[in-house]
């Protein structure tokens, strides 16, 4: 099957540092938008896309979500869209919801939630409440580069501290060290985990992939430097890209455990929507000599699809590959001690703090 050419590509220059190169309109659009020369021979100065943040005023910041193969119930958000601009993201198409691009729109039309803390204490102190791990970083960074200006994760990492609230915290971003001072208080309560997302080992490989996120020898840093803090980290080897990540599984497993890591776990790559065409004329214009073996692995894993968004099937694909990606992955875990069960976040420490002019309970 040949690689989809339908996307209207912008010039390089144009998305230089950036992980896609297109900028086609979502799928909820009725009209599309393209790149064209306007036909006078006179030259143009060659603009960089730059990244633009706008603002939003969320009603609230707490997203329960329903799935039965993910373990948490509730998320937050922080920003929409991503600048680490990862080709693969699978929260690309949440872009389309904002008639926005999940191409280049994805990761250079940020949007922030300042009001985000203000408003997560709000739910908190909801009489109905009942406290569960919350999970941030599922959909895009909260450690991407704008939080080092914006501060909005500090600010919510202060008021889960303030209501002693779980959190697990999934990253590629290095700035969770500067965190590094609430996070260490709230586990040794046993009330904060991260995870930290390493592809490959590979800084080319990683800068194509990745092109804003760090480099993977200063992600395992920061695995380092937040378990000499006493924060428990797992290593993510994700995604696992067939025929192109997927020998490096091992290498990455001993580097994670080497760092301080005391579990892992591993995703297939996934490639809902449109991702799947972002990705493959990624993959067609980086590696064409790998892209068919790329693209027929995963069709074999999904029954001759892409991509099947199938609960249970949808993260690790089935059929030989994928089981043999397991078996891998099994073996060098338990070999390395990443095997092991992680304890569970404590909810029975939860309790509102007083705010001003709150009456203190006599019991």
């Amino acid at each position: 099957m040949a690689m989809s050419r339908h996307l209207n590509p912008i010039a390089s220059d144009t998305a230089r540092g950036r992980g896609a190169g297109s900028c086609d309109t979502g799928r909820f659009e009725r009209h599309s938008r393209a790149a064209d020369h306007d036909g006078w021979d006179i030259p143009e100065e060659v603009r960089v896309l730059r990244t633009q943040v706008s603002e939003e005023r969320p009603r609230s910041v707490l997203n329960y979500v329903r799935s039965p193969d993910i373990p948490f119930d509730r998320t937050i958000n922080p920003y929409r869209g991503c600048e680490h601009g990862c080709i693969y993201c699978f929260a690309r198409p949440s872009h389309a919801y904002l008639n926005l691009s999940p191409g280049l729109d994805f990761e250079t039309k940020l949007i922030a939630r300042p009001e985000a803390p203000a408003v997560l204490d709000r739910e908190l102190r909801a009489k109905g409440y009942r406290p569960a791990p919350v999970a941030i970083g599922t959909n895009t960074d909260p450690y991407q580069p704008v939080e080092r200006e914006r501060g909005i994760m500090r600010a919510i990492l202060g008021v889960l501290r303030d209501f002693r609230h779980p959190v697990g915290i999934v990253t590629k971003g290095a700035m969770v060290e500067r965190d590094a001072d609430i996070l260490s208080s709230m586990a040794a309560e046993g009330l904060a985990r991260v995870g930290i997302s390493i592809t490959t080992l590979d800084p080319v490989l990683a800068r194509r992939m990745e092109p804003r996120a760090p480099a993977p020898a200063r992600r395992l840093a920061a695995i380092r430097r937040l378990t000499d803090a006493g924060i428990p980290v797992r290593l993510m080897v994700s995604p696992v890209v067939p025929a192109l990540t997927d020998p490096e599984m091992e290498a990455i497993l001993e580097a994670g455990a080497e760092a301080g890591a005391d579990a892992a776990s591993w995703i297939m790559l996934r490639l809902p929507r449109e991702v799947s065409p972002l990705w493959q004329d990624w993959l067609e214009a980086h590696y064409p000599d790998r892209a068919e073996r790329v693209m027929n692995r995963l069709r074999e894993m999904h029954g001759g699809k892409e991509y099947d968004s199938a609960w249970h099937r949808r993260m690790r694909g089935e059929g030989p590959y994928a089981e043999i990606i397991g078996r891998r992955f099994a073996v060098a875990a338990r070999r390395l001690g990443l095997d092991r069960k992680t304890p569970q976040l404590r909810t029975d420490l939860f309790a509102p703090p007083l705010r001003s002019g709150d009456q203190m309970s006599l019991f």
